[in-house]
């Protein structure tokens, strides 16, 4: 947690004196964000693929003031978005010391504070929470309460002697206490209906109901929201009063292009070995094959985390094959694919009529996304010397053996030297990148049928013509 600094105001009459404006959190968050557009800053950072689309909608959404709900599939970066809301916020707020739910010294809202600023007036000591403070997340679950979202009445309260019809009573929710700060609620269609109904008043009223009697609290919040397009009709809905009073619906969506998909599992992947661009493109292009494949429940979606779960898979396999053979570095080659269909075959929903099937598309498509990053990293290399020397002298590779053989059984041809030069495999010593640029090569050649492979039990495999 950041330290405060020490020269912000500690009472309220010197917060009065150092000239500070109290700011509703949506107009804080209006003027943060424009400022941020006319400095050239990104508001958003680490978020990929949304710049022309999702961003700009929910950018008009914040500075027109209006509560968010952001609707699309699984593993759309749905929750990173939510997140980055709190970067908009100031940096330090303050607030009235020892307050439950953080309000303005200018505004105290509840009785407690009240009757403090009346006592204590220009003494009443200040606090400052940092912005990361003030962003509250909860993951939206059917057995959630109305006492975990808005409070309820506390018994230790009551058994100290105050009435029950006293506000002092309460012990205040997730809601209530994100006062001056933004609730993320994830997955809202999860949440009750009657759970739902509770976040009414907080919405348009901006105040809370517990127990049978009204507690008129002047809340300020932002209040956004996620939810899956499949949860409508599966697990439930958002009640169409709630829905109404969300005063925008965002959509999100799978990455547009490769590029963003691409960079994306760069960002994302916590990776064990070295994994060249190439097969991160393998791995890109493998993931958008699945998204418009039939075979796959495209109502499920297929999430940017198996992309990235993908990626993870094959660094783990070339940490694992180094280890085995021996090797210093581990660079992962396109042998380390192999391993992705039958681990994250469980991340995928399958289209009713596929059952048995389920290997042989996740195969075809692999083998499709292989051959097409080839195409495209090799065009215009001319691969035909290396056919007819791959043709008399056939290269062996796989996962038990080591990189510096597979490139000593290379044949010497100037082909191989374009293929480096194209997949950034040239001017190093370790074999790594340029078996792997070597094999990406063969197994394009195999899947055009311009070379042969014969693969054993114990996982060599053999190219010739």
């Amino acid at each position: 947690m950041p330290v405060t600094p020490t020269e912000l105001p500690r009472t309220l009459g010197a917060l009065r004196e150092s000239g500070h404006e109290l700011r509703g959190v949506k107009h804080e968050i209006r003027d943060n964000l424009l400022a941020a557009l006319r400095e050239g800053r990104d508001p958003w950072p680490g978020i990929v693929g949304f710049s022309d689309t999702v961003v700009p909608q929910l950018e008009r959404a914040l500075i027109a003031g209006h509560d968010v709900v952001l609707l699309g599939e699984r593993g759309q970066g749905k929750t990173r978005l939510l997140r980055s809301l709190g970067n908009l916020l100031d940096e330090w707020a303050p607030v009235i010391e020892g307050s439950e739910i953080g309000e303005h010294p200018y505004e105290p809202i509840t009785p407690a504070s009240r009757r403090r600023a009346d006592e204590l007036g220009g003494a009443l000591p200040v606090g400052w929470v940092h912005r990361s403070e003030r962003y509250t997340e909860k993951l939206a679950t059917p057995d959630t309460a109305v006492a975990d979202l808005i409070g309820d009445v506390d018994p230790v309260k009551v058994a100290e002697g105050r009435s029950l019809g006293d506000p002092e009573t309460i012990h205040f929710g997730l809601v209530p206490r994100a006062h001056r700060g933004i609730v993320a609620i994830n997955e809202l269609p999860d949440l009750a209906e009657r759970i739902q109904v509770a976040l009414l008043n907080v919405m348009e009223e901006r105040d809370i109901q517990v127990r049978g009697y009204t507690l008129r609290l002047p809340l300020d919040v932002l209040l956004v929201a996620s939810a899956n397009p499949e949860d409508y009709t599966n697990r439930g809905r958002i009640i169409t009063p709630l829905k109404d009073r969300f005063g925008a619906e965002v959509r999100t969506h799978y990455p547009l292009e490769l590029a963003p998909e691409v960079a994306l599992v760069q960002q994302e992947a916590d990776l064990a070995a070295e994994v060249p661009r190439h097969l991160i493109e393998v791995v890109a292009r493998f993931t958008r094959h699945l998204r418009e494949s039939s075979a796959i429940d495209q109502g499920s979606g297929v999430s940017a985390r198996f992309a990235v779960a993908a990626a993870e898979t094959v660094a783990a396999a070339a940490l694992r094959r180094a280890a085995i053979t021996g090797e210093e570095r581990a660079f992962a080659r396109p042998v380390d694919l192999e391993s992705v269909p039958s681990v994250l075959r469980g991340k995928l929903e399958f289209a009713s009529g596929e059952e048995g099937r389920e290997d042989e598309v996740l195969e075809h498509l692999l083998r499709r996304a292989t051959a097409d990053t080839a195409r495209f990293a090799l065009r215009g290399v001319d691969l035909d010397d290396l056919v007819e020397k791959v043709g008399t002298h056939p290269v062996r590779t796989g996962e038990r053996i080591p990189a510096k053989d597979v490139v000593a059984g290379l044949p010497k041809v100037a082909a191989l030297t374009e293929i480096a030069a194209k997949l950034g495999a040239s001017g190093t010593e370790d074999p790594g990148p340029m078996a792997s640029a070597a094999e990406l090569a063969l197994e394009y050649l195999f899947l055009t049928r311009k070379l042969a492979k014969d693969s054993s039990d114990d996982g060599d495999t053999v190219s010739y013509g």
